[in-house]
């Protein structure tokens, strides 16, 4: 058996524990020899084993029988002694109700003598109190004060008590029969509150705050609590303002008596809030009227300036001291305070804002004119003006006569930079010191300043200016300036939309006066881009203009019908060189003047044009078959000219005026055969008929009839 419990191991595997059997047991193994397998002798050790192992399982099941008999028998004695404890836990819990109950029927018998006792107690303490105070009374009505605590200066806390309840008896009695002793009591309470009050100031200035507790604690009965209260926020600010920052000193001085107030006063949030009202009432009022009475009227610049400074750090201390406990609405303190400092400021402060901005901003624009030696022309106004501009949007026809200026474009960033910095100063000062209900009513009146001088003393007179000076079509050798005025007033645009949305959006975003703001935007937008739209078209037809001119002077009828026709050495003609460059020039300005879809647009309008000038250009001539080469060769030149527009319309057009200049030399049998290819077969006819009709061999009668 003890082999057999050798074999077990944990955790227990039966196919392991029946290969150690095996191994065990001679004859067992597979190796040959004297050891060999021996199938009769491994099954009597298996059957030896099983009876090994079902004699071993019936000693462990008795065994676990009489585990289970002991734990039964164990149990049932356990939950006895539970029942036991149970009945126990139940006498002590009915003990200790009876006990309670006792303690309560004492303490009641307690409660009650101690009413009775102090029933019996309080009047003959308040009849002892009545008779000192009879007696003391005595002394007053005698004129002589001989008791020991209004003669010795040491008692002078229980002689304040005396006095002070003496006092209120006194308020009661007759005036003619009293008066003298009414009079007396009055002079001693004086006295005496003269005299704590002197001890509370000479314990301050020791830094005795134990002292300066019991003062103020007798005092608080007294009338002249508040002027204790006086003297100590006198005292506290006394060599308080030492720095140049008085708004620093002013905090630090509150957050040094608020950690000390709340030792001596029994009501120290109304003490702090006192000392508050008098810095910001007596000191930073003061300190505010002078800085702003020098500027007042002489400097308006230093005045809102300082205004907005002074306002701030105002708001920023009483930020500071809102931490500090003043209170049940410690916020609408605070704000009156503020508000009874700078309520006569604010109140005008609108007006000067308008008035400094408008004077300032037109000082930045005079200057900039003045640098230029410009005598800034009248635009004029009303309906002959309005007139002119209608005339001029529908006909693009120039009115009036061409202003040359010299290539200044009248605008400037720096002159921009300045009013839009000016205004943004304006909106910040604004956004401070504008009532929340007149806010956006103030921001729209800076932002109609803005749009007067930037928008329309500026932009829009720049625009006009450049307007007037660009040349007729019909100029020659003429310099378009008016592509920088688009230039700049595209990079001035931005930085007007920019200030729009970051400064004036915030103070206008829920009020009616952001529709108002939104609809003036539009309009000045609007405007502007008319003006915009109406020079660049007028520019375009000038360059076209200086096209003209270059083809008339450079192209003669001889470039397209040789003499020599076997002696034409060049690729191209001189005009089309000189245009080709021409146009190149005014591209690469186009793309610098311009972003975005506007630049596609007005290449593409300048690509148009500059095709149809080519198309009727060379309609204008007859055409040999080298003429007629030369013509193509052109043409491939104006094509790669158009490749740098990147317009694919622009490129499609000169991709079919090639193919119709094909027309001038393909050989007569050919013709019809051409004109039903892919880029000429959707033109129309009398197009291709104008072009075969500029060959010079056009009125053979064979090219007619190949034609027809």
């Amino acid at each position: 058996m003890a082999t057999t419990a050798e074999l077990f191991e944990e955790p227990f595997v039966a196919d392991e524990y029946i290969e150690r059997l095996v191994w065990r047991t001679p004859g067992g193994g597979s190796r040959g020899g004297p050891e060999a397998f021996d199938p009769k002798r491994l099954l009597e050790e298996f059957v030896n084993h099983i009876q090994e192992l079902q004699i071993m399982d019936e000693r462990i099941q008795r065994k676990v029988e009489k585990l289970e008999q002991q734990c039964q028998k164990e149990a049932k004695e356990f939950a006895r002694k539970v029942q036991e404890l149970q009945k126990s836990n139940q006498v002590a819990f009915q003990h200790f109700q009876e006990l309670d109950e006792h303690i309560s029927y004492v303490a009641t018998k307690v409660c009650h003598l101690g009413d009775q006792l102090e029933g019996v107690n309080t009047p003959r303490q308040r009849a002892v109190e009545a008779q000192k105070l009879m007696k003391y009374f005595n002394e007053f009505l005698d004129g002589e004060l001989k008791s020991d605590v209004f003669t010795n200066s040491e008692k002078i806390k229980e002689a304040a008590d005396i006095i002070q309840k003496l006092h209120l008896i006194a308020q009661e009695l007759p005036f003619d029969r009293f008066s003298e002793v009414k009079s007396k009591i009055a002079s001693k309470y004086h006295d005496l509150e003269c005299q704590l009050i002197q001890e509370f100031t000479g314990a301050q200035r020791r830094g005795e705050i134990s002292r300066m507790r019991e003062v103020a604690a007798v005092l608080l009965h007294f009338k002249g609590y508040s002027h204790c209260v006086d003297v100590y926020i006198k005292q506290c600010q006394e060599g308080a303002y030492l720095r140049n920052d008085i708004f620093e000193d002013a905090a630090i001085l509150c957050q040094r008596v608020n950690k000390q107030v709340g030792d001596i006063f029994s009501n120290p949030e109304t003490v702090l809030a006192k000392l508050i009202q008098n810095v910001f009432e007596i000191k930073l009022q003061s300190f505010v009227k002078d800085q702003l009475q020098e500027c007042w009227k002489s400097d308006a610049e230093q005045y809102l300036k300082s205004l907005y400074d002074l306002y701030t750090r105002t708001t920023n201390l009483s930020s500071k001291l809102m931490e500090f406990n003043l209170g049940t609405d410690k916020q609408t303190f605070l704000s009156k305070l503020i508000k009874s400092i700078f309520i006569s400021y604010l109140e005008s402060y609108i007006e000067i804002e308008t008035g400094y901005l408008k004077s300032r901003s037109a000082m930045i624009l005079q200057r900039y004119y003045d640098s230029k030696n410009h005598q800034k022309r009248s635009i004029g106004t009303g309906g002959i003006q309005d007139l002119k501009e209608r005339i001029r949007q529908r006909t693009n026809l120039p009115l009036g006569p061409s202003i040359d200026t010299h290539g200044e474009t009248f605008l400037s960033q720096e002159v921009v930079v300045n009013l839009l910095q000016e205004t943004k100063q304006a909106f910040e000062r604004c956004h401070r010191l504008s009532d929340p209900s007149d806010l956006p009513r103030n921001a729209f009146r800076i932002f109609t300043i803005l749009v007067e001088f930037l928008c329309i003393e500026h932009i829009d007179y720049a625009l006009e200016t450049g307007l007037a000076g660009i040349p007729s079509s019909d100029s020659k050798n003429a310099n378009l300036y008016f592509l920088d005025v688009v230039h700049q007033a595209n990079t001035i645009f931005h930085l007007f939309d920019k200030q729009f949305n970051d400064h004036l959006m915030p103070l206008i975003s829920s009020s009616p006066k952001l529709s108002e703001c939104l609809q003036k935007k539009k309009e000045i937008i609007e405007q502007m881009e008319m003006k915009l739209d109406t020079g660049i078209d007028r520019t375009l037809n000038c360059m076209i203009g200086q096209m003209k001119h270059i083809l008339a002077a450079e192209q003669k009828k001889t470039d397209f019908k040789p003499e020599d026709e076997n002696n034409v050495l060049i690729q191209y003609t001189n005009a089309c060189v000189k245009v080709c460059a021409y146009v190149r020039k005014q591209v690469e300005k186009i793309k610098n003047s311009m972003d975005g879809k506007n630049v596609d647009t007005v290449l593409m309008e300048l690509g148009v044009r500059f095709h149809r000038l080519i198309y009727e250009h060379l309609q204008q001539y007859s055409y040999s078959c080298m003429g007629g080469m030369l013509a193509i060769c052109d043409v491939a030149e104006y094509r790669r000219c158009a490749k740098d527009f990147k317009i694919p319309l622009v490129l499609q057009l000169f991709d079919t005026l090639h193919a119709l200049c094909n027309l001038l030399v393909v050989n007569p049998d050919n013709l019809k055969q051409v004109c039903s290819g892919e880029q000429l077969a959707n033109l129309d006819k009398n197009i291709l008929h104008s072009f075969v009709q500029l060959r010079a061999d056009y009125r053979s009668a064979r090219l007619a009839r190949h034609f027809s």
